[in-house]
């Protein structure tokens, strides 16, 4: 279940993330204890969020190691250290869509690229010999679970930048 594919013309959106390679089998355990380090984080430095998390792809190989950062959106630049990196989406036009239910993350996806090809919109992506790069794909992670215990209802916006 999503909602209608749409383009949006973003800002830049600084963040706090911490990025790692692994296969997309482990996303259920590093989403949220990555996602729960870096919000402690940004308490030890009295830092608020300034948004959802989200999970940025950085180069997707659905066979092999996914290369991503999770992390949570800041009003403003903020210092990283070893752990914890500063980071930035950068602004341009995205194709979005909002999906329910943690289940329907592939399948939603799918559906904006192919909805995106039917339109002759172009990505801001190339190939490496890791995987697709793409210069800003986003997962951002509307629901709190805390509000909202049960996963199948969980609301997802993925987002994905065009080419230029």
């Amino acid at each position: 279940m999503f909602t209608d594919p749409q383009i949006e013309e973003r800002t830049a959106q600084h963040y706090a993330g911490i990025r790692v390679q692994v296969p997309v089998q482990e996303f259920q355990v590093i989403i949220p204890q990555l996602i729960d380090e870096v919000v402690s984080w940004l308490g030890a430095y009295d830092i608020t969020p300034d948004g959802p998390p989200l999970m940025r792809f950085h180069v997707i190989n659905m066979d092999g190691k996914m290369d991503v950062e999770l992390g949570v959106r800041v009003a403003t630049v903020v210092s990283g250290d070893d752990r914890i990196s500063a980071g930035v989406i950068p602004a341009g036009r995205y194709a979005t869509l909002i999906y329910t239910g943690v289940e329907n993350g592939i399948a939603s996806n799918a559906a904006l690229i192919d909805w995106a090809m039917r339109q002759g919109l172009v990505w801001d992506r190339w190939d490496t010999p890791e995987g697709d790069a793409f210069g800003a794909r986003v997962e951002f992670y509307l629901t709190e679970p805390e509000d909202e215990p049960d996963p199948a209802q969980w609301e997802t916006e993925v987002a994905i930048r065009l080419a230029e």
